[in-house]
């Protein structure tokens, strides 16, 4: 199947793909902080930068997306239509990344959680009853764990809030501006 962009269109979208405070990071952290865990985010001091890190617990986890990190079985982990080998060499590279980065860490004695970005978005409540096994006890609730739909909710207007601070201190762009305006103070 060939591609319907063109190879700049393409590069220029690709480039907007973020490495980090994803819609999914942003549901899972809610997740857990309404749960009643308490974590801090990605540190250098540790390999891999986990997306979310539990240091009492010595547990980390990697928020990963389908595409990127490859899920077996996953819809989502395609493989372009244009440039295969390239494409197939950066997925392996990134596997290959990914269980270096485990095997370290557990070396270090931490626990280490993958969350896939379909599992996560289309069943938030799932992948908590999951993790809470994992991670253990929990702190007591401090709020009620909300719908999909409502963890959806908060994650798209944070996601758009954090793109909009980016964009509009990088000029003056109307539609960075435009989301400063209208968000609710979070």
């Amino acid at each position: 199947m060939t591609d319907s962009l063109s190879e700049e269109k393409r590069q220029w979208n690709m480039s907007r793909i973020r490495s980090c405070d994803t819609k999914p990071e942003y549901v899972l952290r809610s997740l857990l902080h309404r749960a009643g865990y308490r974590f801090r985010l990605k540190t250098r001091d540790l390999p891999g930068r986990p997306d979310v890190i539990l240091a009492r617990r010595r547990s980390v986890i990697f928020v990963h997306g389908c595409f990127w990190h490859r899920h077996p079985g996953c819809s989502r982990a395609t493989v372009p239509g244009t440039h295969q080998e390239r494409w197939l060499q950066k997925f392996e590279k990134n596997q290959r990344r990914d269980a270096e980065v485990k095997t370290i860490l557990e070396s270090m004695g931490w626990q280490v959680i993958i969350v896939w970005e379909c599992e996560l978005m289309r069943s938030p409540e799932l992948v908590l009853e999951k993790l809470i096994p994992l991670l253990g006890p929990l702190r007591k609730k401090t709020y009620h764990i909300p719908s999909r739909k409502e963890l959806l909710q908060v994650a798209e207007e944070r996601f758009k809030l954090k793109f909009a601070k980016n964009s509009s201190s990088h000029g003056d762009d109307p539609i960075a501006n435009n989301i400063l305006a209208n968000s609710p103070k979070l």
